[in-house]
């Protein structure tokens, strides 16, 4: 908790000004940083307090939501907006679809199983993910075949400046692998006009999903297709409550719990290559890990690329490479002694160094290093 606050009284609002907040618990990695000042939203009622205070409303904004996906690198100097509303509803049903709405700081893995427990499937295949709802469409994660995109529908958003609610569809959200026009902060154009890019700009308040009534598994995955032969089913038999339990399983054999070690998950985007390129490299490694895609492009596995240059299992300071995938930078640090953001990103460039000095392909780090 911060070592001081103070009300604002602005419009009768009892909003709480945290200062000096320790962020540590509240990012997975479990770096040690603090934000300046920190205001918990939990309501669109918050986020008009902030705009309405002549204290706050013009400083520069950080949303923060389950911190699953950033690399603290020093103390957070913008005002830092923790998303907690919580909700979660069907809101109606076509032929097609449930409609269902969730606020944006619910947990996203408990939305899954319980939108599974209603008899809503779709989003069975990102089981596990860690973070928020409203950082899942930042994200737009996604996991064995499905991201959030394939079952998003909308979105109610504010606006950071003028405090007006609006909604964006996919379209409007730029998805893109892991990318989201929430990720980037607006180009400013030569006359002075901004672009699209709402980082900074806008906060999510809740996020609607399509979940389809003509449900299909997607089983596209070796890991998936392992436990389906391992179980002795065909695709016929498979429900998507049994999808749901074999990622829980196999993302808790794979994956380290941030509650037990701190990372934040899968910290390289998988690189996209050409057919050509994929076969010149398959002519020099057979054995790398590829995926064909819709579009001809071929998705390469950046965990078995890091893997192939020797670095799983390494530690540098205590930044460290997971010993089960080499895709999870770790926390090799203790509770009184974590990592730095400088440390883990001395090794992130370490592993972009020799990924591309053996294959070429430059690694996109996926989370938000602030």
């Amino acid at each position: 908790m911060g070592s001081s606050g103070w009300k604002s009284q602005c419009d009768n609002s009892q909003m709480l000004v945290e200062k000096q907040v320790a962020l540590q618990p509240y990012n997975t990695f479990g770096i040690a940083a603090r934000a300046q000042e920190l205001v918990r939203i939990q309501g669109q009622q918050d986020v008009l307090a902030v705009l309405a205070d002549p204290n706050l409303r013009d400083k520069p904004k950080f949303v923060l939501g389950g911190g699953s996906n950033i690399v603290l690198t020093g103390d957070v100097k913008p005002l830092v907006l923790k998303v907690e509303m919580k909700g979660r509803r069907l809101l109606g049903q076509t032929d097609r679809a449930w409609l269902v709405e969730a606020d944006a700081g619910e947990n996203w893995h408990d939305l899954v199983a319980w939108t599974l427990e209603q008899g809503w499937p779709g989003l069975e295949n990102m089981a596990l993910i860690p973070g928020t709802v409203g950082a899942s469409v930042v994200q737009n994660v996604g996991a064995y075949g499905v991201e959030l995109q394939d079952r998003f529908d909308s979105l109610d958003a504010m606006d950071l400046q003028t405090g007006q609610v609006f909604t964006l569809d996919a379209a409007q959200c730029a998805f893109a692998y892991r990318d989201s026009v929430f990720k980037h902060a607006p180009a400013v154009g030569p006359d002075g006009t901004k672009g699209m890019g709402l980082a900074g700009r806008a906060l999510i308040l809740r996020v609607r999903f399509a979940l389809p009534r003509r449900w299909r598994a997607v089983l596209g995955y070796a890991d998936l297709e392992r436990r389906m032969a391992m179980d002795g089913l065909v695709a016929s038999q498979i429900t998507p409550e049994r999808i749901f339990s074999w990622i829980c399983e196999i993302r808790r054999a794979k994956l380290p719990d941030p509650a037990i070690i701190g990372n934040a998950g899968s910290f390289f985007k998988n690189p996209t290559v050409s057919a050509e390129q994929c076969a010149d490299i398959i002519a020099r490694d057979p054995k790398v890990v590829h995926y064909p895609m819709p579009d001809g492009s071929i998705k390469l596995a950046a965990g078995w690329l890091i893997d192939a240059c020797g670095w799983k299992g390494k530690t540098v300071g205590r930044a460290g490479v997971y010993e089960k995938q080499a895709l999870v930078l770790v926390n090799r640090g203790g509770p009184s002694d974590p990592v730095t953001g400088g440390e883990v990103m001395t090794l992130a460039r370490a592993i972009q160094t020799s990924v591309y000095e053996r294959f070429g392909l430059r690694l996109e780090p996926e989370p938000v290093v602030l």
